[in-house]
């Protein structure tokens, strides 16, 4: 699978634009979803445009949870797609008006054959997951249910041995022992004792960073 981070407070290139929030393009199954969509949606536009990622190209939506910095492209988003698409959101999310199908999320649930949702934890947050072999891949939008909720929601699938994503102000680090990946993103209050703790295990996050696992 492939993670490609076209939003987020910082950028790696020149030519992409950073701002507060957070989206990925995860291509997993034979399946290309838009993990969140930013604060705005010209800035996400601009920045898949540059990557390569054509909004039509994109298959479904999948919506952490209901803070502007994670919706707040997902109108324009869905203006430039052109058609309908289906968006998966917690049932805390209020309803797009112009999406095609929408799936609310309560419990755990399987999208796609290898692919899941945590379930809306806590009623305020879902989390992606996926299976790659025997590990399972967790992407996150800001951790606000905790990340060992998290992870504990994720386990039923197999072993988390990458996160990526925002972790907000978690400092159990302990609970990261046994990442093979780890990318912290967005809202992350300490990435440096992250990095410092697990060297060689961080992947920078930034638009534009690639994570292939």
């Amino acid at each position: 699978m492939r993670i490609t981070i076209v939003y987020d407070n910082e950028t790696r290139r020149k030519d992409l634009k950073a701002d507060w929030g957070f989206a990925c393009i995860v291509d997993a199954e034979g399946r290309r979803i838009l993990f969140d969509t930013g604060a705005n949606g010209s800035i996400l536009l601009g920045n898949m445009e540059k990557l390569g990622f054509p909004p039509a190209s994109v298959e479904e939506i999948f919506i952490s949870h209901d803070h502007w910095d994670h919706t707040g492209g997902l109108s324009e988003f869905l203006k430039a797609r052109g058609n309908k698409i289906k968006v998966y959101l917690p049932f805390s999310c209020s309803i797009p008006t112009d999406a095609g199908e929408v799936v609310r999320v309560g419990p755990a649930l399987e999208m796609h054959p290898h692919v899941f949702s945590t379930g809306e934890l806590k009623h305020v947050e879902q989390s992606m997951v996926v299976e790659t072999g025997k590990d399972v891949v967790v992407i996150t939008g800001c951790s606000h249910p905790g990340v060992g909720e998290i992870l504990e929601a994720a386990a039923q699938y197999g072993k988390v041995r990458a996160l990526i994503g925002g972790l907000h102000g978690f400092c159990e680090f302990d609970l990261l022992r046994n990442m093979y990946t780890i990318c912290a993103t967005h809202c992350t209050q300490h990435k440096l004792e992250i990095e410092s703790l697990f060297p060689g295990r961080c992947i920078p996050g930034g638009v534009g960073t690639v994570i292939e696992l």
